[in-house]
């Protein structure tokens, strides 16, 4: 449903959240073995988090990418989404075609419609304070 960018960049903001929760800054290194992506990958992912206010980067010997612990609950997953893979998910055709829309369907058009709204609606309202919670209680979890 994501591409592999967005899956990364939505591991790398829990771990970096969690982290943050603790009062800790985190580095590339320890964010790519956390999410299992390789360093110069993750640090693409990561630019675009930075410049999308979604992260915060801090240079120096004692940096680090951080999220504002105090505002998990404005940092929601349509943030981190339109980020990194825009607001296509929402737009494009499901088929891949060029030309789709009201007046010209393709064959799922109509059925992706309310399943597109329903997903709309749930990136919007689930925050990295809604995950890290999750996981906290043993509700989901990342890693295999």
């Amino acid at each position: 449903m994501f591409s592999k960018a967005c899956e990364y960049g939505i591991k790398a903001c829990v771990f970096i959240a969690q982290e943050s929760v603790n009062g800790n800054r985190v580095n590339l290194k320890q964010i790519a073995n956390s999410i299992n992506s390789p360093e110069a990958y993750t640090a693409k992912i990561l630019q675009q988090l930075v410049k999308a206010n979604v992260i915060s980067s801090v240079k120096g010997k004692m940096g680090g990418f951080l999220m504002d612990a105090e505002h998990l609950e404005d940092i929601k997953l349509v943030n981190i989404i339109k980020a990194i893979d825009g607001d296509g998910l929402y737009h494009s055709c499901i088929l891949g075609l060029v030309e789709c829309d009201a007046n010209r369907p393709c064959a799922l058009h109509s059925r992706v419609f309310a399943i597109r709204s329903d997903l709309r609606a749930m990136l919007e309202q689930t925050s990295m304070f809604n995950l890290i919670d999750d996981l906290e209680k043993g509700l989901a979890f990342l890693k295999h």
